[in-house]
């Protein structure tokens, strides 16, 4: 990990763009954290659309961790911003475009070609950041997943035990094949559905929460589309992670 910038924000969240390899991210840290006062970590998954465009509502969720008490971090995912190219992926981004602007249903082949090879590619990368984030004297355990892509966090849920509790948000398609790991997945959930989601098919994240196999787990709908998740619901996730975390 090598740290290339580094600011304070207005409310004491130090800043720190960093690369681990060819992959860029951010690590947020609270004021109080030291080597003296480790704090928890949170990954704060996020959609393919690039961190530059992603920058405002990270750092957003970022000053909300941050006041209670977290360190947050994310990384930029497989084929966005600068990293190279992916044109599998490219094309099937433009099929699933193309099928939703038509009305058309969108079929399992286009959700695997598309979501499948990004978790197999990008669930590694994150394992490795956090390999070198724990190894940071400022941050400690335990680790929290927030965001998407969903199927993202289904995979790391499911094989990195330093993953204690995870938030999700129900807004991509998932591969059928993910179901089944969903089983597998025995943490304490939150979930976050917008029920009139544009881009989601509702049935499936009903679904998916259904299989879940943690002993604790809860959905939280609210009206709205993608991007309006209500204030008091992000709130109720900012408990949930205080309830696990600390």
């Amino acid at each position: 990990m090598h740290f290339t910038s580094e600011r304070h924000l207005d409310d004491s969240v130090l800043e720190r763009e960093f690369t681990l390899g060819e992959i860029p991210g951010f690590l947020w840290t609270p004021a109080s954290a030291s080597a003296d006062a480790p704090v928890p970590l949170i990954l704060l998954g996020h959609p393919s659309l690039g961190l530059d465009k992603m920058y405002p509502r990270l750092v957003a969720r970022a000053r909300h961790a941050a006041a209670d008490g977290f360190a947050t971090a994310t990384i930029e995912n497989p084929g966005c911003g600068d990293r190279p190219r992916w044109p599998a992926a490219e094309q099937a981004r433009a099929d699933l475009r193309r099928a939703m602007k038509a009305g058309e249903p969108i079929g399992d082949e286009i959700i695997d070609v598309l979501i499948l090879p990004l978790v197999e590619k990008a669930v590694p990368e994150w394992q490795g950041a956090l390999d070198a984030l724990l190894s940071l004297p400022e941050i400690g355990g335990p680790v929290g997943y927030s965001g998407g892509v969903i199927s993202i966090g289904v995979r790391l849920a499911r094989v990195d035990p330093r993953i204690v509790a995870a938030t999700f948000f129900a807004g991509s398609f998932v591969p059928r094949v993910m179901f089944e790991e969903a089983r597998q997945v025995t943490i304490p959930l939150h979930v976050l559905l917008q029920w009139d989601d544009e881009g989601n098919d509702r049935q499936a994240a009903l679904d998916l929460f259904d299989a879940f196999g943690s002993k604790e787990k809860s959905l939280h709908a609210n009206m709205g589309g993608h991007t309006g998740v209500p204030q008091f619901a992000g709130d109720a996730a900012a408990q949930f992670f205080t309830r696990h975390l600390k």
